[in-house]
This record gives structure tokens, C-alpha cells and sequence, in this order.
């Protein structure tokens, strides 16, 4: 493989899971991670990409956000669209991070009237230019890879909360596995907004679907719904129709 096409797949690699570890591409590509390294900074002096120790983030990690570097965001506001038609006044919401997340909280209307509980700084910071939302925004350790809070505290704090909805972006999702990512701090985090919500919204552009990370979050029967940028009756949502409801 060429270097450009070896670039090329980090790039779309980096753009669809927001980040990628060295490790995991030098196996996928069949190179040394001393190559992949170079690629990695290559890219990263180039501004293409943000590297990190072991791995790479997408631009869209990089703070101020910049819409620019939003991968798939037209698909992510329609997935935005359709999950906004789950939230009804009155309820209380679970929200995670993330540049969909990001999408949704713009898009929802100002006279909705609901509690916003999330663990994204920029989610709440999107939430709070609403009216009639109140925002809590759960407290803990900021994480610069993934612009979420996390650790023990976090998990604390949601453990003592039950929410109506709770609506999460996915690394990964296959029916055989379910949710899966690749960083173990954010698995324990979903894990927890997950047990504390009496329904689970997944949302997720196509490209994600019946893919597989390292780490298990959870089984596809712990998901109440799945929000993609596909019809609803695409043959590719035919197996995750079997176990939830597909919008």
C-alpha cells in the first residue's frame, strides 16, 4: 500500500471514531507502529489530524469546536432531528458528548421544557441557550481526548440520578456485540449513564453500524432505540430492527 493510501484510510479511520491508537493501525494495515507514528505526525504537522500519545484525534476534538471539522455533519443533524422527536416535555434527559450530541442540543426547540443532565461541557454550554431547559452539567475530570468528563466521581453522580432518555453517540455498534469503543475510561462512563436511564437512544451515522471495537459497553438489548442517517427500512437496519426500534 502506498503512503497516500495508507494516510487516506487513517484519515477516514480518525473522521469516523474520533480516535485511533498506533497499535490498532499498525495491525490493520500491516506496518510497524514506528510507521504509523511517522504517518501520524506527518499528518499532524500538516493539520489534518491531532496527535496524541499512542494515537490520533479528529480535528472536531479541538478546542475552540470548530463546524468545519465536523465529519458527516449533515448525516449527524438529520440523526439529530429524528432523536429530538423522542424528547417530550417534562422528561428527564441523560445526554453524552460528542459532535452529534453537539448537533442535537442545537436543534432542539426553544419551547421544549425538560432536564438536561450530561457529562459534556460544550453539549451544556449548546443547552444552555435554551429557555425552558434546566442544565446539569455532571462533575468530574475533564478529558482533553474526548471532551467529556470522567472518572470515579462521574460515575458517583450517576449512580444517584434515573433519568427518562438517555441519548449516547457509539464508537461502534454490531447486533452480535452491541456497543463497543476503545477507550476503557468512557466505556465505565456509558456503562453508568446506561444503568441510569429507564431508555437508551443510540445515535449513529451508517458508517459505524456492524463495526467492533476492543472494549464492550454494552449488549444490544440493553437499547431501546437506534437513530440513523438510513432510512429506517434500509436492508442494513434489518437485523438491529429484530431486537429494538429503528428510526
Amino acid at each position: 500500500m502506498l503512503k497516500e493510501e495508507r494516510q487516506a484510510y487513517i484519515i477516514h479511520q480518525i473522521n469516523l471514531h474520533n480516535k485511533v491508537l498506533s497499535s490498532d493501525l499498525s495491525v490493520q494495515l500491516n506496518v510497524s507502529e514506528d510507521t504509523i507514528r511517522r504517518d501520524l505526525n506527518e499528518l499532524a504537522e500538516n493539520g489534518q489530524v491531532l496527535k496524541v500519545y499512542g494515537g490520533a484525534l479528529s480535528k472536531s476534538f479541538q478546542f475552540p469546536f470548530q463546524d468545519g471539522n465536523v465529519y458527516a455533519k449533515e448525516s449527524k443533524k438529520e440523526i439529530a432531528k429524528k432523536a429530538i422527536s423522542l424528547i417530550q416535555n417534562g422528561m428527564t434527559v441523560l445526554v453524552g458528548g460528542g459532535t452529534t450530541m453537539i448537533e442535537l442540543a442545537r436543534l432542539i426547540p426553544n419551547d421544549v421544557q425538560c432536564t438536561f443532565f450530561t457529562i459534556s461541557p460544550l453539549v451544556a454550554l449548546e443547552l444552555a441557550e435554551k429557555d425552558n431547559i434546566d442544565v446539569i452539567l455532571v462533575g468530574g475530570k475533564l478529558s482533553r481526548n474526548t471532551n467529556i468528563v470522567t472518572g470515579a466521581q462521574v460515575i458517583n453522580e450517576l449512580s444517584e440520578i434515573r433519568v427518562d432518555l438517555c441519548l449516547l453517540g457509539t464508537n461502534s455498534l454490531s447486533v452480535d456485540e452491541g456497543i463497543t469503543d476503545s477507550d476503557w475510561e468512557v466505556v465505565q462512563i456509558k456503562r453508568a449513564m446506561i444503568k441510569a436511564s429507564q431508555k437508551v437512544v443510540i445515535l449513529s451515522i451508517a458508517e459505524k453500524l456492524n463495526s467492533n471495537q476492543k472494549m464492550r459497553v454494552a449488549p444490544l438489548r440493553d437499547v431501546s432505540y437506534l437513530v440513523t442517517d438510513l432510512d429506517p427500512d434500509n436492508h442494513k437496519l434489518k437485523e438491529f430492527a429484530k431486537s429494538l426500534t429503528v428510526l
